[in-house]
């Protein structure tokens, strides 16, 4: 069998130009690759494999898949079996789960079948919404085995920026799909995690990996009507944009100029001069924060007056409720401005700091948009306009000092609101708080007189 467009149609991948259509050609390459997870009639073996201290489930080797096609399709030579090979690969029906090249190595490289419903013959072109609620959803699942790319990271900011009126959409169907698949077994979701993957390696290529196989024919169209095609919500006009949906041709690969030395030596100037933490600047960090939170853990430092879940005495849970907070519980609010934040009788202290200097305002504004993100959604447009009209909006009774870039951001966003409305605003505010009045909170006589539990009972009447 030769190379070149001869063995395209032999082997089922034809000239996009013909006129059958591409489902004949999707077809073909599935009967082979139904035939290759077939057990019963010879198929390449698939197995789990030990790894060190973990086990990789259903992986085959390149080499037995360039076995089998050369034994099954009567192919003679292994070049034109990894060659036939490559282009499978490059459709997405195998791809390795070492990295994102879709090609067909003649070695020990391993290799996972794509799932059924990813296959390129069920028609369906994926948006860019599919993507970013791939992207979002990657944010919060294991980070270690999932965590962005930089590549993956920049395009999931855009995004966020174009879709900025339907991001709450698309986050709720990201997490929708996280609790979906936390049910599912661990390995069944390692392998559903790589399959999603790959998918995306072939609809939004790594730079650097774009694909080599024949296009198919609306994308060849919308190549050669470029006026046609919508403006990318990735916002990149560079013509060497690997993200695109749109697979192109490899560029030849052209001589290094002085220009692209420069740019490089200011990149490496650039990370020499980023700021690093040595590890033992983090290990002291880490020691410091344990040593911290020691005598609140229950675990390490036995509770007082006793554990409920040991005694089944309820005292402590009894102290906790109550608003005459112990000393212990006290001096935690100094650890940082998320913790009084996070207690009930610690945000109700504070209230009152802020009260006694005239900004409390700036507090029931946050308390404000924490509330207004569980609201039921049929209550969320009139709580955000209750909320800009006390605190926001031109002669508000409660008005509170916001820095021109995020009052011009929170106008823009009152007019469709959503439960995201104020997220600048309250960072802002969050901000001024925390360097400003929570500082000068923990240096109060009230304060102090809580942490040396001193005129308590008066002091909380």
């Amino acid at each position: 069998m030769a190379q070149g467009s001869g063995d395209q149609r032999a082997v089922g991948i034809a000239d996009p130009e013909e006129s059958s259509p591409n489902m004949i050609v999707y077809r073909k390459i599935e009967d082979i690759i139904t035939k290759m997870q077939d057990d019963k009639t010879g198929g390449v073996p698939i197995r789990t494999v030990k790894s060190f201290l973990s086990k990789i489930p259903s992986v085959v080797t390149g080499t037995d898949i360039v076995q089998w096609l050369m034994k099954n399709l009567s192919i003679e030579d292994p070049v034109e079996a990894i060659h036939l090979g490559s282009l499978i690969a490059a459709q997405g029906y195998v791809f390795p789960i070492s990295d994102h090249v879709l090609t067909l190595k003649d070695d020990g490289t391993f290799y996972r079948f794509q799932a059924p419903y990813f296959w390129p013959s069920n028609c369906w072109e994926p948006e860019n919404t599919d993507y970013a609620i791939y992207l979002c959803k990657r944010t919060m699942q294991n980070k270690a085995r999932l965590e962005l790319a930089d590549y993956e990271a920049e395009n999931l900011a855009r995004l966020q920026r174009a879709f900025a009126r339907k991001w709450e959409f698309i986050f709720m169907q990201a997490e929708a799909q996280v609790k979906i698949d936390r049910k599912k077994d661990k390995t069944e979701r390692k392998i559903l995690d790589s399959q999603e993957r790959a998918f995306w390696d072939v609809h939004r290529p790594v730079p650097g990996c774009v694909n080599t196989t024949e296009m198919d024919i609306r994308k060849c169209r919308r190549l050669k009507n470029p006026q046609k095609v919508k403006k990318s919500v990735y916002g990149v006009t560079e013509e060497s944009q690997s993200q695109s949906p749109v697979h192109v041709p490899s560029q030849p690969i052209r001589k290094t100029t002085r220009e692209d030395v420069r740019k490089q030596i200011t990149f490496l100037n650039a990370q020499i001069d980023r700021h690093c933490l040595k590890m033992s600047k983090v290990a002291e960090s880490l020691i410091a924060y344990t040593e911290q939170y020691v005598e609140y853990d229950p675990l390490i430092t036995p509770a007082e007056p006793s554990n409920p879940w040991i005694s089944d005495d309820i005292a402590l849970w009894d102290i906790e409720m109550s608003k005459e907070p112990s000393q212990q519980r006290v001096k935690r609010w100094g650890f940082s401005f998320d913790e009084i934040l996070k207690d009930q009788v610690g945000r109700d202290q504070f209230l009152r700091f802020l009260e006694s200097e005239f900004s409390s305002e700036n507090l029931r504004f946050w308390l404000a948009v924490q509330d207004l993100k569980k609201q039921p959604l049929q209550d969320v447009a009139r709580r955000v306009e209750e909320i800009w009209q006390e605190f926001l909006a031109p002669g508000a009774a409660s008005a509170i000092n916001l820095d021109s870039h995020s009052y011009e951001i929170t106008s823009q966003n009152v007019k469709d609101g959503g439960r995201y409305t104020f997220e600048d605003a309250q960072e802002h505010i969050y901000k001024l708080m925390k360097s400003d009045s929570y500082a000068r909170f923990l240096r109060s006589n009230a304060y102090q007189d809580l942490l040396s539990a001193k005129k308590k009972v008066s002091l909380l009447r």
